[in-house]
Formats: C-alpha cells, structure tokens, sequence
C-alpha cells in the first residue's frame, strides 16, 4: 500500500497539535504543523498537502477563512476541528468547503477512522477556484454503460463522477455528488436525513453511528445547494422531490 503523503495540522493549541501530529503520523502521513492561519495556508501551499486538519479558533484569523484561502489552490482533504458549540459551524464548514467536522475533544481512535474514510473518497475532475469541487469536466461520456444514470435530462458517471444538465457539465462537492446519486440509486424510495448523512459521508457512518442534528441539517444544506445548481423548481420539481417530516425522494421520471 502506498503512504497517503503529506498531512497539515493548524493548530494554535501545542498539545492539541502534537497529539493530532501523532495520530496522523501512526497513519502514515508525513506531517508538517502551524500554529497560526497565515503560516498553515503557507505550509499547506508549499508542501502540497493531500489532507489538512484545521481549527476554528485561531489566533490570527478564523479558520473557515483560512479554509477559503486553502480552497483557492489546493483540493486537500480537510478536517474542521472546534470547540465550538454552536450548529451554524458547521453549515458553514460544509459550505466553505470542509470535507469532515469533529468537536473537540475527540477520541484519537474516531479522528483517524474519520481521515481514514475521508482519505477513501474518490478525487476526481477537481477545480481548485472552486470548494470541495469534484464533477468538473469538459464533457460527459454519451455513451450508456452500467456508471451512468440517467433522470429527466440529467447524466451521472459514478466512475468518473461526472454530473450533466441537459448536456452541460455540473460542478458538484463531494457531499452533493454523493447525496444525488443515493437519490438516483434509489428511486421511489423515501430517504431519510439520517441515510443522506450516511452516504454524504461515507464508511465512517454505519448503520449503529448517532447522527446528529447537525449532520442532518448539513444535509439540508446541501439539498439546497443541489436544488439551485440543477435550477429545480421548487412548484414542480423534476430531481429533488421533500417528503414532508421524513427526508428525500427521487421525483418522478417525466416521459421523453
């Protein structure tokens, strides 16, 4: 098995960033640190990083800006670490472009299974202006094949993870992509917050993980998101169909 490659911790807490060094170096990583926002967008930058832990509450500036400034170069797994209680923090994670959120303090053994899920996730078509981006391609394959799904103009590679519009390509991060094509694997079938979460965020989450709140309305954030790149109406939808109370569904195929 190949090394995972390099890791970035930024983190202004000395122990909490020697601890999470560690954690990453048992998995293999070769890790370099930073204890201010500035510096680790630097390190980030000049080591190519493939995953970067990331805390909230720096000393210089917040940490979702310092995620943004990550996210203008670099396609880099990150994890937000926090104290933070609040759940409008991790909307904002998601949307900054975050691939995973853990509230300190944490178990050393849940934070390394969560980079090992992470790690997992195919990266592929990224676009580095845009966060978390995964479906940017020039075309989409026309051809049918047992990857491809296709809904009332829409086309889903799920081997190359490309998404279309009626011909035209779809930037999706990772979480969409991921919720969409549970949707499209499931037709007629009512997902619920908690199966979205699950698929959004991968092997970390069985079938016996608590989900949170936050998680769910996460989803939520990203349905909308969804919504809005595939120009849904929200009267007559023709992908994202609310099922009041319980969750999601696949709307109906419309005749060709």
């Amino acid at each position: 098995m190949s090394e995972p490659g390099v890791a970035v911790v930024i983190e202004d807490d000395e122990d909490v960033r020697n601890l999470v060094g560690a954690i990453l170096k048992e998995a293999g990583f070769v890790v370099h640190s930073a204890a201010t926002g500035r510096e680790g967008v630097e390190v980030v930058r000049h080591h190519h990083a493939v995953a970067v832990t990331l805390d909230v509450g720096l000393p210089d500036m917040d940490g979702h800006e310092v995620l943004r400034r990550i996210r203008q170069f670099s396609d880099a797994y990150v994890v937000m670490l926090t104290a933070r209680k609040d759940e409008p923090d991790t909307l904002t994670a998601f949307l900054t472009g975050a691939d995973d959120y853990v509230k300190k303090p944490f178990l050393p053994r849940e934070l390394r299974a969560r980079v090992t899920a992470m790690m997992r996730r195919p990266r592929v078509g990224v676009g580095l202006s845009l966060p978390e981006s995964v479906s940017s391609v020039d075309s989409v394959e026309p051809r049918r094949n047992d990857a491809v799904i296709e809904h009332n103009g829409l086309t889903l590679n799920y081997k190359s993870r490309a998404v279309s519009l009626s011909g035209s390509p779809l930037t999706l991060t990772r979480s969409e992509f991921d919720i969409l094509l549970d949707l499209l694997r499931n037709p007629g079938e009512v997902r619920t917050r908690a199966d979205l979460v699950r698929a959004a965020r991968g092997d970390y989450y069985d079938d016996d993980t608590y989900i949170s709140e936050a998680d769910e309305r996460a989803v939520e954030t990203h349905i909308g998101n969804l919504r809005r790149k595939l120009r849904e109406d929200s009267q007559v939808p023709r992908f994202l169909q609310t099922v009041r109370g319980v969750g999601y569904m696949l709307a109906p195929k419309r005749p060709d």
